[in-house]
């Protein structure tokens, strides 16, 4: 691998606070503080770091750093109640409506964490059956502030309540694999017809989360959509890891064999395998399908690298100030540069997406 002494550095306090161990910073030489803190921000893991800068035992964090980590954090926690507060209000007025009323992701998978309330929180996701997907938006739409256009194709609503981002889902399909669609919607059908639910206390509120089988899949997909369409953050990755270790002896190993075959995704899950054990400092015996090859912990070095540089989660490529055929060339350009980094990772799927992707997009022209 090709990183700075700072990315290394960063790394390691990473690895310091997703499993609340030591760390050692020496070895990396002259660090950059500043720079940790930078990059911190930029894969939105400011919680982790903080958490890992108490673990060094070899070093001094200087003290404007600290403060900077101190403060952010404080807002986290104030942020994270606040949000905790408004989900369970948010549930309280959606549950007459829709009997099967998930939340998904974001602070369903921060209570994973040691720290829950130092995660830097997003939006709220919101999982809903198919038959309820009408009448639960419409009963949305009645308290909301504002509301963005609605995707139809993937029964998808975003709207904003208060200082909230509330996304309203009744389909987790990401657009970028059939096969995959097509095995989320038969799995999202099982966990809502089985009630495979676990429950989150919320301040005495019960939140209902899918069971750890049907949401790793969910979350795993999830990230390799991002991944394959540039928004990809550590954060997300880092989230798999806590879910997996938190639940491991829950996890049915053989069901999710299965699963990762009908979606002809085992290679990739070997990938993020070798990079939550090797480059995150995962127990071994916490990941379930992990393999020791050496191709796999290339592939994972491969894609950290893109994950490190790229800007956050939710990157998109700035293309709205130039006329018709500029964008598409410029567009073309910068998913042609994305097919080559997916490519040193993936090599099948990136040629498949980058098909679909400029398929579509000669479509919409």
């Amino acid at each position: 691998m090709k990183l700075s002494n700072n990315q290394q550095a960063f790394l390691e306090l990473v690895k310091a606070g997703l499993w609340e161990r030591e760390a050692y910073l020496i070895p990396y030489g002259d660090i950059d503080f500043q720079e940790i803190y930078r990059l911190a921000q930029e894969q939105t893991v400011v919680g982790l770091v903080a958490a890992g800068v108490e673990h060094v035992i070899d070093t001094k964090t200087p003290q404007d750093v600290t403060l900077l980590f101190v403060g952010d954090t404080l807002q986290y926690e104030q942020r994270n109640k606040a949000m905790n507060c408004f989900i369970g209000k948010l549930f309280d007025k959606l549950l007459p409506v829709c009997e099967h009323l998930l939340l998904v992701k974001g602070q369903g998978i921060a209570q994973c964490y040691e720290r829950p309330l130092w995660r830097m929180s997003g939006d709220i996701d919101l999982l809903i059956s198919s038959c309820d997907y009408n009448k639960t938006r419409d009963a949305l739409l009645n308290i909301v502030d504002r509301a963005d256009k609605e995707v139809p194709e993937i029964r998808h609503q975003g709207v904003i309540i208060g200082l909230w981002e509330v996304e309203l889902h009744g389909s987790l399909r990401g657009l970028w694999s059939p096969r995959v669609d097509r095995a989320i919607d038969k799995y999202q059908k099982e966990c809502f017809e089985g009630e495979h639910y676990r429950i989150w206390d919320n301040e005495e509120v019960e939140i209902a989360l899918p069971s750890v089988d049907y949401d790793l899949v969910f979350v795993f997909t999830h990230i390799l959509q991002h991944f394959f369409r540039g928004g990809l953050g550590l954060r997300q990755i880092c989230d798999m890891a806590r879910l997996i270790w938190t639940y491991n002896r829950d996890i049915d190993v053989q069901k999710l064999d299965m699963r990762l075959r009908e979606m002809g995704l085992q290679s990739e899950w070997n990938v993020f395998a070798a990079l939550c054990v090797d480059l995150l400092g995962m127990p071994v015996e916490s990941m379930p399908l992990y393999s020791s090859l050496k191709k796999w912990k290339r592939k994972a070095e491969r894609l950290l690298l893109i994950v490190l540089g790229r800007k956050n989660i939710g990157f998109t490529h700035d293309n709205n100030g130039n006329g018709f055929l500029t964008r598409k060339l410029v567009s073309l350009g910068h998913h042609t540069s994305d097919f080559i980094h997916h490519y040193s990772v993936f090599p099948l799927d990136a040629i498949m997406y980058f098909c679909r992707l400029v398929g579509r997009g000669l479509h919409l022209s």
